[in-house]
């Protein structure tokens, strides 16, 4: 993870330590990595997605408007 980006959200090693627990008690050990491979499907389906987009052409834009 971005290091920066942890020190603006003020996210120190306890703080990320407690959030892993909960998480980890909420969902359990079995779901985890689940919980895992739906998120990377998710992410790289989001991604598919915006590269689709970009290589579409945009319809011009109608003059006069």
């Amino acid at each position: 993870m971005n290091q920066t980006m942890l020190a603006i959200a003020g996210l120190g090693t306890p703080e990320l330590i407690i959030i892993v627990l909960v998480v980890f008690l909420l969902f359990g050990a079995t779901r985890l990595p689940q919980l895992a491979k739906a998120l990377g499907q998710s992410k790289k389906a989001f991604r598919e997605g915006i590269e689709e987009g970009e290589r579409e052409p945009r319809p011009k834009e109608v003059e006069g408007k």
